[in-house]
């Protein structure tokens, strides 16, 4: 009789690191290959490529042949189960990435990427997805709105001399939990129709180019501000990706529509689309006050306004948008009176309110501490009021050094506008 658990201190069938060999196909046999994934990677979590590829021979074994499953028929299906759960476009993409590659290899080589270092960490499995998922031969890729509905424009907002503004996507729920729940779904209605399916969910994570992938499945064109933008829906909207080892027939690519039109190019506050299509993310609001960790440049901070988490300026003022519908998922509504609150407000939250106030948001990925950091900014850019000068004199002291020299540079700003 064949052990149902793995010997001690081995993986699954007492294989070597990296191999698959013939004690884990006895082991898989005995216990099906979702035990053996289970206890493969608990024991040997650096395994993962092989034990994917050892998993995926399984799987191959108990499901038809590609060539006996009406791929356009099953296509047709996942765009209709798509619909079901939510997503308002679903296209397929082969794995072909060759022309991203190399944009993305001269982006890099011109330090746009800043101190994001995760961008060139993983080599060419950014580009390459049979690299970073062995055995992927078609990418699903869907996309799902998420502008609110908002009792006022939300441009109204920018440079606002008193209230925040924050990026519309992170106003409600975190997008990547509400995406990756409904592709995991995805993945089981059509292991339902066809059997066992090697496959991988992604939303916004790991190292993989969704927009280059978006723009092969037919869902839009990279506008020259680097986002999707869709004919009919604009660019307000998430996307996803399930990675399979289906063959499924590519959809066609969305050709450029963005013409002569320049607008995202000079409504940018900081100036950072130096080129159409070319993004440099050490001058982009949303870089300067998300993905950088330590102080915002002193000569870009003017150019923040009120702008604390993110920005939306090359999307709110792009003709597309126009065509943008707001939501019906509940999950982005605004929380916390987001869509419209005083700057003054938020920096009395303490951290256990900003704990408490920002669970389940995107906004949690910053800390507590850049987020009174944006704020101060954000503070120095607003007009002098009492208030204003008592919130930042309130934090002079007792935050972080990076909390306190922006606190100073905002009260300075104040200083110099009363001389």
């Amino acid at each position: 009789m064949i052990s149902s658990s793995p010997p001690a201190g081995k993986s699954p069938g007492g294989c070597g690191r990296g191999e698959y060999g013939r004690h884990d196909a006895v082991y898989m046999a005995a216990n099906g290959p979702i035990k053996f994934l289970i206890d493969k990677l608990t024991l040997d979590p650096q395994g993962y490529d092989a034990t994917i590829m050892a998993a995926r021979s399984s799987f191959l074994d108990t499901r038809p042949p590609n060539n006996s499953i009406d791929s356009v028929l099953l296509v047709g299906e996942i765009r209709q189960w798509g619909a079901e759960l939510g997503f308002q476009q679903v296209g397929i993409s082969d794995i072909d990435l060759s022309v991203a590659e190399k944009r993305l290899t001269s982006w890099l080589k011109k330090s746009y990427h800043g101190d994001m270092s995760y961008m060139s960490r993983h080599g060419l499995k950014r580009s390459r997805p049979d690299t970073l998922v062995p055995g992927t031969l078609s990418i699903i890729a869907v996309r799902m709105d998420y502008l609110p509905k908002e009792s006022e424009p939300p441009e109204n907002l920018l440079d606002h001399p008193r209230k925040a503004y924050l990026s519309r996507y992170a106003l409600g729920r975190d997008y990547h939990k509400v995406l990756r729940s409904r592709l995991k779904a995805l993945a089981k209605k059509i292991e339902d129709r066809i059997g066992p399916l090697g496959h991988r969910v992604f939303v916004d994570s790991a190292p993989v180019l969704e927009k280059p992938i978006a723009e092969k499945a037919g869902l839009g064109w990279i506008g020259k501000h680097s986002n999707l933008i869709n004919r009919d829906a604009g660019s307000w909207f998430f996307l996803g990706e399930l990675y399979t080892d289906l063959k499924l027939p590519a959809d066609v690519a969305e050709t450029s529509h963005c013409g002569t039109c320049s607008e995202c190019i000079e409504v940018c506050p900081t100036g950072a689309i130096v080129a159409p299509y070319q993004v440099d993310a050490r001058r982009c609001i949303s870089y300067l006050t998300i993905e950088l960790k330590e102080a915002i440049p002193v000569e870009l901070r003017p150019l923040i306004g009120n702008r604390v988490y993110g920005c939306d300026d090359c999307q709110l003022f792009c003709p597309w948008n126009k065509f943008a519908v707001p939501t019906g998922e509940k999950d982005f509504a605004p929380r916390q009176d987001l869509d419209s609150v005083d700057l003054v407000d938020l920096f009395s939250w303490t951290e256990n309110e900003w704990l408490e106030k920002t669970e389940g948001s995107a906004i949690r990925r910053i800390g507590y501490e850049r987020w009174l950091r944006n704020i101060a900014v954000a503070l120095g850019n607003a007009e002098t009021t009492d208030s204003v000068i008592a919130a930042l004199t309130q934090k002079r002291s007792g935050e972080s050094k990076l909390v306190s020299d922006h606190v100073e540079w905002a009260l300075g700003q104040h200083s110099n506008s009363s001389e």
